[in-house]
């Protein structure tokens, strides 16, 4: 009986030692690894800015060209005031923002996009011309709910701060062939060139089922109503007064930049 006791001990003290070594291998990984990942991170979001501002880039100068043509910006969301900050800032102002950076939670009736807060800071992107000097279109970050989950885009604004330039949704869980053809080159570039909202700040671009072109409206998915549905509140709360429509009202004035 002590025999069979003695070898469970053993038993249970190899189990626990191996966790422990499993576990400082793991945790010894994930340390080591948090550079890499970060930089990845962040290669991938400069990615996702060029090709919401419909800048090509060979594979592998991303980050070259990232940096001749796109500016960064902090953008407060209660002054609407921009403020430049280095990459140091920049990284530490996207921690405080996973954290939380929450300038107000938002009532049923103004968060028709289902994002429940509204952060105090968020980036704003600035997609220079080939002369480095020009501006060729404003990106802004928008998200909203779709089906099964939260979806995650970069719009592109012309200079004048009402015509899409470009649309990117670059993070989702909508379902692949229906919801997911959000992210299929075809169907979004029927956005480029609509009117997202008009001189007076009145949200004008749509998505609905039998669209007419000419009234800035963007035909829904096919078999996606709940997606097309979720995409379309996203503009509707994202360019109203609730989040980016007064900034947007200074940046067609020009007193922004």
């Amino acid at each position: 009986m002590s025999k069979k006791n003695e070898s469970t001990s053993k038993t249970f003290i190899v189990v626990i030692a191996l966790c422990l070594v499993c576990s400082i291998i793991v945790s010894g990984a994930a340390v080591g690894l948090k550079d890499r990942q970060e930089a990845n991170a962040a290669l991938a979001m400069q990615r996702n800015v060029l090709q919401a501002a419909r800048i090509d880039f060979p594979s592998g100068e991303a980050a070259g060209i990232y940096a001749e043509r796109i500016r960064e910006y902090r953008l407060n969301m209660e002054t609407y005031e921009l403020t430049s900050a280095s990459e140091e800032e920049l990284a530490a102002a996207a921690d405080t923002e996973s954290q939380g950076d929450v300038a107000r939670r938002l009532s049923a009736d103004e968060d028709v996009a289902g994002v429940r807060d509204l952060e105090q800071h968020t980036m704003f992107y600035v997609a220079l011309g080939e002369d480095g000097e020009s501006v060729e279109s404003y990106i802004l970050p928008i998200r909203g709910a779709g089906l099964w989950g939260m979806m995650y885009a970069l719009l592109a604004l012309e200079s004048d701060g009402q015509t899409i330039a470009g649309l990117n949704f670059y993070d989702h869980s909508e379902t692949p062939g229906l919801g997911g053809e959000i992210q299929n080159p075809r169907w979004v570039s029927n956005f480029e060139g609509k009117q997202a909202v008009d001189s007076q700040g009145n949200v004008e671009i749509r998505v609905t089922k039998g669209a007419n072109p000419q009234d800035n409206e963007v035909d829904a998915l096919s078999g996606a109503t709940i997606t097309s549905n979720g995409v379309d509140n996203t503009f509707q709360f994202w360019l109203s007064d609730t989040a980016y429509g007064p900034f947007l009202q200074k940046l067609r004035e020009g007193e922004v930049l």
